[in-house]
């Protein structure tokens, strides 16, 4: 058997902190939920058709992806 796409990334599994985790409500994440979110609000206002150009991002939603990835990487790898 060869493996040719992810597997148990933050975005092909879902990963959320046990510690705060709440039935039946949204939850914290490690995937790329937090950039879907601003996109979405970017959809709802700016009318952005998800046609190129992308929104530009601001820095803290970089920042605020990239954190969640190396947080999911520090408690997969601790």
């Amino acid at each position: 058997m060869i493996l040719i796409d992810e597997a148990l990334t933050p975005d092909s599994s879902r990963y959320w902190p046990a510690d705060q985790y709440a039935p039946g409500g949204p939850q914290p994440s490690f995937d790329k939920q937090f950039l879907r979110d601003f996109l979405q609000l970017q959809l709802d206002s700016t009318r952005w058709n998800k046609e190129p150009p992308p929104p530009r991002l601001p820095a803290e939603v970089i920042a605020g992806t990239a954190a969640r990835y190396e947080e999911a990487l520090r408690r997969l790898t601790a």
